[in-house]
């Protein structure tokens, strides 16, 4: 609200936030079109991108959502490079929840982990999980085959078996008898899958 009156009325904007607002379920796209109006076009990144690795310049492929195909395309060649790929999609809503509910699947990938279930536990919660997630991205009005892509299936495997993912280390750390309250305090990073679940 407080940067809103600052963006110029035809810029369009570019969101790199995943995840949905506790308080109310929306999505950034609700957010962000709540926020600074309806009459700009909007974008969505989403997909496996560890910042760490990025900076580090190791290959990463995102998706770009937009209803603006034009603002799609113009971001995906502003943004590419050789070890930053961006592919776009149409479908904003898929790409949204794909990033969003990622979060709560490597916390549960994270205490099966924690727990010492094995990784054929972990791989069956992590399929059911993406299955789940195409159901709620369609119940939404998204289409469930966006989530076998990069937001969907890339996004959740890099969160759930990565080493760099504060969900699923979170999780790990949950499975091992830890409480929430006590990660929270300790921890310096943010595990958004905790307020999304």
């Amino acid at each position: 609200n407080k940067i809103a009156p600052n963006i110029p009325e035809e810029a369009p904007i570019l969101s790199v936030s995943k995840g949905i607002e506790t308080s109310s379920l929306y999505l950034m796209t609700d957010i962000l079109k709540q926020t600074c109006g309806t009459e700009r076009s909007y974008a969505f990144l989403s997909g496996p991108s560890f910042a760490r690795e990025m900076a580090m310049n190791l290959a990463t492929a995102v998706v770009i959502a937009s209803d603006d195909t034009q603002l799609a395309n113009d971001l995906c060649q502003l943004l590419s490079s050789s070890t930053f790929r961006c592919f776009t999609s149409k479908d904003v809503i898929g790409v949204e929840v794909g990033g969003a509910v990622k979060n709560v699947i490597a916390l549960a990938a994270g205490m099966c982990e924690g727990l010492g279930l094995g990784t054929n536990a972990m791989a069956a919660l992590v399929t059911k999980g993406c299955i789940e997630t195409q159901r709620v991205a369609q119940i939404l009005g998204g289409k469930p085959d966006t989530l076998k892509g990069l937001s969907g299936v890339g996004d959740t495997f890099g969160t759930c078996f990565g080493p760099l993912s504060r969900n699923r280390n979170f999780g790990i750390r949950l499975g091992k008898g830890e409480t929430v309250a006590d990660i929270l305090h300790s921890s310096s990073e943010i595990a958004e899958g905790v307020d999304t679940s």
